[in-house]
Formats: C-alpha cells, structure tokens, sequence
C-alpha cells in the first residue's frame, strides 16, 4: 500500500515548513513506498534530496490563472475558509489528489498543512484523509496581527474553520503536545495523533570541538514573521546586555528573508542563506531560539541540538520538546535571563549539554524514530 502526501510547494529545503515534508516523506516512504503530490510553485524543479528518496514518486500539477483560479478562490471563501489560504487552493491539485487518492493500492492520504487540508475538505467527506498539522494555527496567528480592527473576528474565523478540518479529517497530526492539547480543546471529537518534527540526525555529524570564538548563531527562515521579531528582541534588548559583559560578543543571523542587515553594528553578521549550514553552525558556540510568538515546535532548535551545540531558548521555542532545562537547554524569557544564559555559556561553554541534547534528538526527533510514529 502507497501512500500519498499532497503538499503546495514544489519540494525543496529552504523553510522549516520543507524540513518537516521532507522528513514525513522520508518516514512514510519506508512503509510501502509514497506518492508526493506538489503544485509547481516557488521552484522550478525539486531538491535532489525529495526525488532521491527510496520509494518516492514525484507528481507535479501545474496551477492554473484567471478566471478558473477565481472561482476556486470565491467558492472557498464561500465555505468559511480564511482569506490567505483561500487565494492559494488550486483547482488542478483538488482533481490530481482526487485521481490519485483513487489508485489502487492507495493507502492514506495526507493533506500536508492548512492550505491543502482546505483544498481537499471535499475529498474528506468521501473517504478516510489525514490532515498533518505544522501547527495549531488558531493558537497564535492573531497575535501577529498589529491591527486591532478584525483581530477577534480574524481569530474567531480561523477557530471556526480549524474546528472543522478536525472534525472533517478522519486522523489530525500534531507536531506537539501542547498543540494536541489545543486541537483537544478546540475539538474534543478529533482523532489526533503526536507526530513530531525531526531532521535527519544519521546524517548530521556533531560538531567537535565546539568554536572558541564567543558567537552565538540564530538559524530561521526571517521571511516569518515570529523569527523576525526574534531577531528584534535579540538585537534591541538582549545583546546590549551581553556586550556589557562580553563586549567582543557575536551573533551570526543564518538564513533566507533577510535582503537587508538588520544592525550596521560588525558584531552583528547577517549572513543570510548559506549552502554550508554544517560550517555554520561549528563557527558558533552555541545556537540561540529566541522566540516571543508562534506555535508548533521550531526545526532549528531540533537541528541545533542535532549538531551537538548547547541551545539557549524561550520557554515558547521548547513548548513543543521533551527537552529538560539546564540538561537540554538553558531558558531565558526575558531579555535579562537569556542574556545571562548567552553570556555564560559564551565563557564557559556546555559542552556535556551539547552532548545530551545530540542524545536526545537521536532518539526522539529522528527521521528513523517518525517512521516508528507513523507506521499504521
């Protein structure tokens, strides 16, 4: 039996988002093989490292314009389907998933995020769909939201529609336990299983020693907009505490979405997207996760962990993990306790910390412990 991920982006590894596909795709494909379904937007072609899978098959759909894209647009909103993912469903990828699903042989099905969930809602209703979850998005989306006017009717909106995808979804996956606990709260009813993020830990070897040099790197995609305001608070209210103390103090900002140096200070390099993540990370002495806002577990931290650095958090970046403070990580919620957390180990280092938590990503947050998660 075959299954079949339908997801909305040509595959490829530039986003958190991309990371966790490819590490389900990974995990599904061990189990009798898989179908990835893709609607050819933001990429040309796939990465090598999706058409590479043992097992897979790539099926692309072209996605049309004009007047057809506007009457799906329309009838999904129609439908109570928020007004963001609404102008991304695509008419093609509802008619290829609805001939795929029919194949013979076809084991599940799984909608890959909010958009295609809401694409295939119709799909749902005639057989057994699994809806896979990046996060539970009702639980923080209006924070992001500076305007006051239509934030309680947007967050009311998005409950209402994310209510009805568990409900209308035969099994909802969640990339954590608090997001199971929400997805409870929201719908009492749903099926929801604890399928969590991983990276491809076999793969990653740790980093040893760890650099000398005091620099702390920040590892996200800054296109979104919790990691950009992570950067802020990083930039504005916690490394002028650490210069204090630590004047010669670095931090490396990695990753797309940054077009622009958020600090003319030299201290601050913004690096953007590197080929060379490995070298990256092991010209820093620890990785920092600094996030205020969002849901779901972040993929830097688990890849931090899997590269053996010791990993300064918020609370909010670790609501996800089975991580223990000051075994796995250390915490700091305010700009004053992350600073002395950032400072101490840019002294001292925490080597056996970087250890543990290589341990503990190996075991929990492995593609090869997600394949034992989601075997039927």
């Amino acid at each position: 039996m075959r299954d079949l991920l339908v997801i909305t982006h040509t595959p490829v590894l530039r986003s958190g988002q991309a990371m966790r596909t490819y590490g389900l795709a990974r995990a599904l494909a061990m189990h009798g093989g898989l179908d990835l379904l893709y609607v050819r937007f933001g990429a040309e072609q796939p990465d090598a490292a999706f058409s590479s899978i043992p097992g897979i098959k790539l099926h692309a759909v072209e996605p049309s314009r004009g007047l057809r894209r506007l009457l799906s647009y329309g009838t999904a909103c129609l439908r109570g389907v928020p007004n963001g993912l609404a102008r991304g469903i695509s008419p093609e990828l509802i008619a290829q998933a609805t001939r795929l699903a029919g194949a013979e042989q076809r084991g599940r099905v799984i909608a890959d995020g909010p958009l295609v969930a809401a694409a295939l809602m119709g799909l749902a209703r005639r057989r057994p769909m699994i809806y896979d979850a990046h996060n539970l998005e009702s639980g923080f989306r209006h924070e992001l939201d500076d305007r006051r006017v239509g934030r309680f009717l947007a967050a009311a909106t998005l409950r209402s529609f994310e209510r009805r995808l568990l409900q209308r979804f035969s099994e909802s996956w969640m990339v954590s336990e608090a997001d199971m606990a929400g997805a409870h709260a929201l719908c009492p009813q749903a099926r929801l299983r604890y399928v969590p993020n991983v990276v491809d830990v076999a793969a990653i070897a740790p980093i040893a020693p760890i650099a000398s040099e005091p620099r702390a790197i920040f590892v996200a995609s800054f296109a979104y907009e919790p990691n950009r305001n992570a950067a802020r608070f990083l930039l504005d209210e916690v490394f002028p505490r650490v210069w204090r103390e630590l004047p010669q103090a670095r931090l490396a900002l990695v990753g797309a979405g940054l077009e622009q140096p958020l600090s003319a200070d030299p201290r601050i390099e913004t690096l953007g997207f590197v080929e060379d993540l490995r070298a990256a990370y092991a010209s820093a002495r620890c990785a920092v996760v600094p996030l205020l806002q969002g849901g779901g577990t972040p993929l830097k931290l688990i890849e931090a962990l899997a590269y053996g650095l010791p990993v300064i958090a918020t609370s909010r970046a670790v609501a996800g993990l089975q991580v223990r403070e000051q075994e796995h990580y250390l915490r700091g919620d305010d700009a004053a306790s992350f600073a002395a957390a950032l400072v101490r180990v840019l002294r001292e280092g925490a080597a056996e910390m970087g250890q543990r938590g290589r341990a503990l990503a190996a075991e929990r947050y492995s593609i090869e412990a997600l394949s034992a998660l989601v075997r039927e």
